[in-house]
Order: C-alpha cells, then structure tokens, then sequence
C-alpha cells in the first residue's frame, strides 16, 4: 500500500460529461416513454411499444449518477477542507434547485396544469428551497427531487469521514465498513440504519468511489482491493436494481413495464463496464470540448424535464403523433435546460461561492489550519474555494 503512488489526472474527463447526459437522457425518456400514464391517458409502453424494453430501463439512469457521483465527490473532496467542500456542493447543487421550485410553485398555482402536481401549501413550497423536505415528512415538489435527498445524505457521510483526513487506505476501511453496514441495514430493514447507510444506493456511491481510486492510483493499487469493493458494489447494486424495477413491474405488470430480470442485469453490468473503462483510462479518446455543455445542462435538464412534459405532452396529446410530441418534448427540454444552465446555474454558481467562499477563507484563518498535504509531501497554497469541479455529478 505504502508502494501506491497517484496517478496525474489533471485532463478533464469529458467521458463523465457524456456518461452523465446519457444518464439525463435514460431518465427523461423513462419519464417520458414509459412511466408516466397521466401524460398520455393511456399507458406510454403500448404507444412506444418497439422500444419499450429499453425505454423501461431509463429508470436505471439514476443509478448511472449514484456511480458518477461516488467518483467525482471523492475527487472533489480530496485534499479540500470541509469547508470548502459544503460550499462546492451547495454552490452546485442550489441555484437551479431554487429555480425548478421557483417554476413548479408558478405553474401549479397560476396556471390549469394538473399532471405531477405535488398538492403542497405555500409553507411546504418554502420547506422544498432548503432541499431538507424530506426530513420533515413533506412531499417533493418535483418528482425527480427524491435523489437529491439520497445525494445530501452521501454528502454528509463523505463530509464526516474527511474529518479523519482521506488517505488510500482509510478510504478502502471506509469503503468496506459502508459495504458491510449497508449490508445489515438491508438485511435487518432497521430504520435508523436504512435512512443513514442507504442499502439500494450506497453499492452505487462505493462502487463510485473505487473506480476513483483506480483511476488515481492505477488499476493495481493496494492489492487490488479496490476492485474486490467495486465486485462487492456490483453484487449488491444487482440486488437493489432488481427490487427496484421489480417493484415497478408487480404495480403496472410485465404488461405494461417489459422490463425483465435478465434485462436489469444487462443494464447494470453495462453501468459498471462503462465506469470502469473511464476509471482505467480507455475513454480517454474523448476529448470534443463542446461536449462539456452536455455535462454542464443536465443537472437543469434532471429537475424540469417533467415539468415541461407536464405542460406540452397532455396539451398536444391528441393532435400530434405521440413520436412527434415525445420528440419535440425532449427537444425542448434540453433546450431550456441550457438557457437555465446558462443564465441561472451558472452565474448562480459564481454569486453563490463568491460569498460563501470568503466565509470559508476567514474560518481557516482563525483556526490557523492549512490545506492537508497531499500524497509524496506536495502542498497546495491555499486559494480559498476551488474552481467547481467540472465533473460534479449531481443528477
């Protein structure tokens, strides 16, 4: 272990960016093709029936942003301060979480859209900005919200075990000891243990994080433990998946959600095969540089996709060719999705860190703390708050 030393990675990697709108693009044509019966009044499979067993799979392309996210997050929170942590991820995460709970309350209070309306009150609306609903019980006011509950839990957990200081080797203690917790938190089904180790998601973020490690510091590194987790990450992400889309295929019925057994696991074996070829290196041959936007929108495109389906799609229904409106519905959405990028998220983004960041700044000064020295000895001068990391994956 003491032997493993880290591999230079300082080229963006814009696979993660395509691997992250293929993962915004499964879920919108899940939503759009196959889950959602009160857009179409009728069930969406039987309309889009020649690629129905693969539009039900889109549901797995959040378990596809779990994987990005367990990679990235360790990334982003190596060699950083908590501090600077919390404020990448709020900086990230909120100004565009804000707007798609500024639109929804707008739309379902001034306007005759129906489909997807959360029921909530004005004080519930005021609950969703903070992005903690959940805790106090209260609905989402999107449907797509539930993951970003399930992200801020990850979060935490990363953000306490940076408090140790992150080296290789607690990682892979650390990797194992959520394994094994999540592990018993599904088999016993304790509440307390469910909630804080997600069994269905953490093989997802384990998995994630030793890719990462692969990817930092070779393929061989600490005895190849690292792809031992990944191996124990894919056992159990099989299982969860499984129950997942199993439990969505007993409530319509293999009627109406084709999506089989043998199906998911096709599709989970290919989620891993395509992290671990970005983990060994085998992507890097993709190096467009526009396609970065495609990384950078999908977050806007992740949380107003059903939003805007839910204003064309019931409206246009019975006037245009159910393929024509599916394709225009999507069409639109990326292309609002990169106004929101453009104009909300991401100088949202900058207005966020530039005042969040000085906080940071003065509290590492009072405590007199430097930034940790990375692996081999080499420091960083402390600059404050690091650019966003150009991966960071949230849905």
């Amino acid at each position: 272990m003491r032997g493993a030393a880290p591999v230079a990675r300082d080229r963006r990697l814009v696979e993660l960016d395509v691997l992250r709108f293929v993962a915004a693009f499964a879920v919108m044509a899940f939503h759009f093709m196959a889950a959602s019966r009160s857009l179409w009044d009728e069930h969406p499979t039987k309309l889009f029936e020649p690629v129905a067993r693969l539009t039900t799979l889109g549901i797995l392309g959040v378990e596809l942003f779990f994987l990005i996210s367990g990679f990235v997050i360790l990334m982003s929170v190596w060699g950083h301060t908590v501090g600077e942590f919390a404020v990448s991820r709020v900086s990230r995460l909120y100004p565009a979480y804000w707007f798609a709970v500024l639109v929804i309350f707008i739309m379902y209070r001034f306007s005759g859209v129906a489909a997807f309306d959360p029921k909530l009150g004005d004080g519930e609306y005021l609950l969703n900005l903070t992005m903690f609903q959940a805790a106090f019980d209260v609905g989402h006011a999107g449907g797509v919200f539930w993951s970003l509950w399930v992200e801020l839990r990850f979060y935490v957990l990363v953000a306490l075990f940076s408090l140790v200081g992150i080296t290789l080797r607690r990682c892979l203690v650390f990797l194992a000891a959520w394994a094994g917790l999540a592990l018993l938190a599904e088999l016993t089904r304790n509440e307390v243990l469910v909630f804080v180790f997600m069994p269905r998601q953490a093989p997802y973020f384990i998995a994630g994080m030793a890719f990462f490690l692969i990817h930092r510091f070779g393929a061989r590194c600490a005895a190849f433990t690292p792809w031992l987790i990944v191996a124990a990450g894919y056992a159990m992400s099989l299982y969860a998946a499984l129950e997942r889309v199993g439990e969505r295929v007993r409530l319509v019925g293999a009627k109406h959600y084709p999506a089989p057994p043998e199906a998911v696991i096709v599709a989970i074996t290919l989620i891993y095969l395509l992290m671990a070829a970005v983990a060994l290196g085998w992507l890097r041959w993709v190096r467009w540089r526009r396609l970065v936007t495609l990384g950078a929108l999908t977050y806007p495109l992740y949380l107003l996709h059903q939003t805007i389906s839910a204003v064309l799609i019931p409206a246009y229904r019975d006037v245009l060719d159910p393929w024509l409106l599916a394709a225009i519905t999507m069409a639109v959405s990326i292309g609002l999705a990169y106004l929101v990028y453009r104009m909300v998220d991401k100088p949202g983004q900058r207005w966020l860190r530039a005042r969040l960041g000085p906080l940071v700044g003065r509290s590492r000064g009072r405590s007199g703390r430097s930034r940790p020295r990375g692996r081999g000895g080499a420091s960083r001068a402390v600059t404050g708050i690091p650019p966003q990391s150009p991966e960071a994956s949230v849905p």
